[in-house]
């Protein structure tokens, strides 16, 4: 890439000495790699973003000083956004204003905030902005990556695939025919009609007309083979428990393979904002906590295969044996079930007919960025609505958040209540449910029963559903020990189903050397961190376990 296309890193501070050493420091870190810009007020600032978007460059990251006479950092921060969502953003702060800065976290989505002296910038500055840095080259290579997806937006098949390329986080670009020109130059380029719908344009040139995701996967070698037939360890399921199981088992010693029949993250990999977990002040999106949880991984030697079903498990001896869809058979001295659960689907009318064509179970970030100029609507009021619905908004007209009961204080968090409360454009409807879905090929209108009983049409261009999840465990079913809604049994919770002379171990099935965690577990915590607090503990349940033997 040539210097004068390199993505920039902008500095904003008006005191002229701050400035230079933030510029000096800036270029020491990351001058090789991209071009640092500066500028002495918030208003010069916004010049230098607007001016490099017409020449078609790209803003990083902006790093501002939070004391300026004329616009704050904060005030600039916010209006920056408007102009380069995508950059990461930095305030830079006094000991004095850190209640300010913490404040601006919401304010204006801030990532980071640092206080001044900075020094030495290797431990106190580079590491800060690196990790930024690389979040937003992830975040870049997605949409500009070399797999090119053309197809009709409210398709279900093109949401299969767009699906399941975000969520495996494979570099793709996304053209819609009704609205892209260039959707339709590249299909007259490789002689397609709209019969050819979805196509996928691969790197290596090669077109694919209408793939399913088994085909797509197989082409981008996203789906692997076991690469052997015995392990210490079979994780079956790679949300968060999955994934930390994996670290945790790879690192100390054990040959572990983890098996995920969509993509790592599970149900928490889609969603858009995860405010809660420590250690990210700003919130990090499950996408980017799976994508990293899934390197830290493989660094360590765990063997990840996705898109992948299993569909049983036996005993056999000490050996547990694993079976994969197609029939093929894995061994393993251990096993720790992660399958987490599947969303809940809504029985009511015309629901089923729009499922993937305007009508979602989740909502991941890749789908939500459609939504811009649209009608949305939400279902459903727990933490998962709330922070779609946060998130959504940015890029929707209107967000209407349909809530069974009378408030959202009984089912979500009180910080999300209030970060809706604050965003003009959702609009909460207490007491009201949807009774039908209607449309011509894709969700148009829904009926909405309010809390006076009446019926009225409410457009929607689409909907995201979530009420609650399901436990996705029918391949288990005389097997091990299920409670009465389908939910795995552990430790001392399996009865009367456990042989051994011992007591099972917290976290042991009803079979010997299978574990379970994460939200599959019966009387489990549902939440990201106790998931991964369970996955971790797992893998030390399988040591006492295996010294037992």
């Amino acid at each position: 890439m040539a210097s004068e296309r390199r993505p920039s890193i902008l500095a904003v501070d008006d005191e002229p000495a701050v400035l230079a050493a933030v510029s000096r420091d800036l270029r020491r870190g990351f001058g090789d790699k991209y071009r640092i810009l500066r500028a002495s007020s918030g208003q010069e600032g916004l010049d230098l973003i607007s001016q490099s978007r017409r020449r078609g460059d790209q803003i990083a990251l902006i790093v501002a000083d939070q004391r300026m006479p004329e616009m704050t950092g904060t005030e600039f921060l916010t209006r920056s956004r408007k102009l380069v969502p995508d950059a990461g953003r930095v305030l830079l702060t006094a000991y004095a204003d850190t209640e300010a800065a913490i404040a601006s976290i919401n304010e204006v989505n801030l990532d980071r905030y640092l206080t001044k002296p900075w020094d030495p910038p290797e431990s106190e500055l580079f590491p800060a902005l690196a990790d930024l840095l690389l979040a937003w080259q992830s975040g870049a290579a997605l949409e500009s990556g070399g797999v090119r997806v053309v197809g009709h937006r409210f398709s279900k098949d093109s949401h299969a695939l767009r699906d399941f390329l975000a969520r495996n986080r494979v570099p793709a670009r996304w053209f819609d025919v009704e609205r892209d020109e260039s959707a339709r130059e590249l299909l007259e380029s490789a002689n397609l009609g709209d019969d050819c719908l979805p196509a996928v344009f691969l790197e290596d040139g090669e077109v694919l007309e209408r793939p399913d995701v088994p085909t797509l996967a197989e082409k981008l070698n996203v789906s692997a083979a076991p690469q052997t037939d015995h392990y210490d360890l079979v994780i079956i399921g790679g949300g968060p428990a999955g994934l930390a199981a994996a670290v945790y088992g790879s690192s100390e010693g054990l040959r572990t393979t983890m098996i995920e029949r969509e993509a790592p993250g599970g149900q928490a990999g889609q969603s858009s904002r995860i405010e809660n977990y420590l250690g990210f002040p700003k919130g990090i999106s499950g996408s980017e906590l799976a994508g990293r949880a899934s390197d830290q991984a493989r660094r360590l030697g765990a063997e990840l295969i996705t898109i992948k079903n299993v569909t049983g498990i036996r005993a056999e001896g000490a050996g547990r044996f694993i079976t994969l869809e197609g029939g093929e058979e894995i061994s393993a001295n251990t096993v720790i079930i992660s399958s987490g659960v599947d969303y809940r689907q809504l029985d009511v009318p015309g629901f089923d007919e729009f499922s993937g064509a305007g009508i979602y179970y989740g909502a991941a970030p890749s789908e939500a960025r459609t939504c811009e100029g649209l009608n949305i609507t939400i279902i459903g009021a727990g933490n998962s609505a709330g922070q779609s619905a946060v998130f959504i908004s940015s890029f929707a007209t209107r967000v209407t958040m349909l809530v069974r009961g009378p408030s959202l204080e009984a089912s979500m968090s009180q910080y999300l209540i209030e970060q809706i409360a604050a965003i003009d454009n959702i609009d909460v409807r207490v007491n009201s449910s949807a009774v039908e879905a209607r449309g011509n090929g894709r969700l148009e209108e829904l009926d909405v029963k309010g809390p006076d009983g009446n019926v009225e049409p409410l457009p929607s261009d689409s909907c995201f559903v979530f009420i609650g999840a399901l436990p996705g465990t029918k391949w288990l079913e005389g097997t091990v020990a299920l409670d009465e809604r389908g939910f795995i049994r552990a430790g001392l919770d399996v009865g009367d189903a456990w042989q051994l002379d011992r007591d099972p171990l917290p976290l042991e099935t009803s079979i010997p050397g299978v574990f379970v965690a994460g939200d599959v577990r019966s009387r489990s915590i549902k939440r990201v961190a106790s998931a991964v607090g369970e996955g971790s503990m797992a893998v030390s349940l399988i040591h006492q376990y295996l010294a037992d033997l």
